[in-house]
């Protein structure tokens, strides 16, 4: 991105924090997902001119699927937005559900490869960094995919460099780490209380030998003693998405897996790949199916709803158990109202049912 386009771009969230976002604001008022609203004794933080979410005990901001075009070092601007409002919701993490950069092309080379999670780190880890909100994630396809072929990862240099990307100790997100063994691809922390399982899902089959790990971790004395869990992955148990509803777009023996994280009482499974948003739930699972902020957002399955860009504040009651989601469209930064959405998805692995239903 060049100096005059950032410069553009800074112009444009500042002026939104002045006149637009109070204009998005007034708009966002009756399609709020809680009606109940901050006290003083219950503060919460939000953008200037955007009404403020009440705050849980922790609140978590949810980003998913940032890149743009094979080999692309500049992001859209909804990215930059987003990051830029971040720190005004005061979170205490920032979790993104995968595809930071844009690789899974084999001819891209290993200076294309680093000089995109150089841009990354610019655009967004950076960022993060100097405002101290810690940042959990999960590797996407676009990141380093680990699909096989005898044996074999496909995309190995795109492992090996996100990889080294994350490994630096000036790329650190700031994490409480419980089990980092197979960091990035697959590892545990904990922050406030909530005990985060991250697996790899950056293909639609997770390796037997991770499940076991998945178990192992889910019985831990760390996530039995803490108040909630969260698991974080690429790709979905179900299919949501318009063109993301074929067989490799969704994780192989959902029910098998959805079993498995509520029979350690997850609480709830953040996804992206499909770059739709869809607040849903199975079972006793709650599934956080995160939009896109970068290139190519999706319609929704079962919907005439046009394709929007969202970011989601997650505000987390421990007593209760419970969430409450305020999913802001980048574009307008309108809040989503959660009725609009289809009350249910019907994909071809099973059904989503929307979560403010019984």
């Amino acid at each position: 991105m060049t100096y005059k386009r950032r410069q553009f771009l800074i112009f444009i969230v500042g002026t939104v924090g002045g006149l637009g976002l109070a204009t998005c604001a007034r708009q966002a008022l009756p399609n709020r997902e809680t009606t109940t609203e901050p006290t003083a004794s219950n503060p919460s933080a939000a953008p200037k001119g955007l009404t403020a979410p009440v705050r849980g005990d922790a609140r978590i901001v949810v980003i998913s699927d940032l890149n743009s075009s094979y080999g692309s070092t500049s992001y859209e601007p909804e990215v930059d937005r987003a990051i830029a409002l971040i720190p005004d919701w005061q979170p205490d993490l920032v979790l993104c559900g995968g595809d930071m950069v844009a690789a899974q092309k084999r001819s891209l080379s290993e200076a294309q490869l680093k000089a995109m999670w150089e841009a990354f780190d610019r655009h967004v880890a950076a960022p993060l960094r100097k405002a101290a909100i810690p940042l959990g994630f999960t590797i996407g396809n676009h990141d380093g995919s680990g699909a096989l072929a005898r044996g074999k990862f496909i995309f190995a240099r795109d492992r090996q460099l996100a990889a080294a990307y994350w490994n630096d100790p000036n790329h650190n997100p700031g994490l409480q780490f419980v089990d980092r063994a197979g960091y990035p691809f697959y590892y545990t922390f904990t922050q406030n209380g909530i005990f985060y399982l991250v697996w790899d899902a950056s293909t639609h089959i997770i390796p037997s030998e991770q499940i076991a790990w998945a178990q192992k971790s889910l019985a831990s004395p760390a996530a039995r003693q803490a108040k909630m869990r969260i698991a974080l992955g690429h790709l979905p148990l179900y299919a949501v998405a318009a063109g993301r509803d074929t067989a490799g777009n969704y994780l192989a023996d959902a029910e098998r897996l959805r079993s498995l994280l509520e029979s350690y009482r997850v609480h709830t499974y953040i996804s992206g790949h499909h770059h739709a948003y869809f607040p849903g739930k199975q079972g006793k699972l709650e599934l956080l199916h995160a939009g896109a902020i970068g290139s190519g957002p999706r319609k929704l399955l079962n919907s005439n709803l046009p394709p929007r860009k969202t970011l989601t504040v997650v505000d987390v009651n421990l007593k209760s158990e419970s969430t409450v989601y305020t999913t802001y469209d980048m574009k307008t930064l309108a809040i989503v109202d959660i009725k609009t959405l289809p009350r249910m998805i019907v994909g071809p692995n099973g059904k989503v049912l929307r979560r403010d239903l019984g």
